[in-house]
C-alpha cells in the first residue's frame, strides 16, 4: 500500500470532516475493509460532489472508459484502491486495472494521474454509477 497517493486522494476528493478517519482506515489492516465498505454505501457523503462527473450510460464498456481517462489526460499507470484483493494497493497498467475493476460488483478507485481518478460504485440493482473524479 502507498499510504502517501491514498492520502493525497483522500485530501482531494473527500470532504474535510472524513479525511482524517479515512487515511487512518485505509492504513490500518484490520480497517481498511471497513473504509471500502463506507465507498459502497456513503460514497456520496464522502465525495466532495462537484469534483465528481459521471460517466453516462451505457457505461460499462472497458475501453470506451479507458479513452475517456485518456482524452482526461490519465497517466498510463493507476494506483488501485479496491475491493478487489487482486489490485488492490497495486500500481497497475491502466487498462489492466479497468479490467479488473470494471464490472466486478464492489468499489474501486483507479487514481489515475494528479488530479484525476475513476470510481465505481458498489453494484445494487442495475449497473453500479461510475465516476471519473477531477480536481486541483
Amino acid at each position: 500500500m502507498d499510504r502517501e497517493i491514498e492520502a493525497d486522494f483522500i485530501k482531494r476528493f473527500c470532504w474535510k470532516e472524513v479525511r482524517e478517519r479515512l487515511i487512518y482506515e485505509l492504513s490500518s489492516e484490520k480497517k481498511r475493509k471497513h473504509a471500502l465498505s463506507r465507498f459502497s454505501h456513503r460514497y456520496e457523503d464522502l465525495f466532495i460532489l462537484r469534483r465528481m462527473i459521471e460517466i453516462p450510460k451505457p457505461n460499462s464498456d472497458v475501453q470506451h472508459i479507458y479513452e475517456i481517462l485518456l482524452n482526461h489526460k490519465a497517466d498510463n499507470v493507476s494506483y488501485c484502491i479496491s475491493w478487489n484483493v487482486e489490485i488492490d494497493g497495486k500500481k497497475l497498467p491502466l487498462l489492466e486495472a479497468l479490467q479488473a475493476a470494471v464490472g466486478y460488483g464492489q468499489p474501486s478507485i483507479l487514481i489515475c494521474g494528479e488530479g484525476l481518478s475513476y470510481f465505481e460504485a458498489e453494484q445494487e440493482a442495475g449497473p453500479p454509477r461510475r465516476f471519473l473524479l477531477e480536481g486541483d
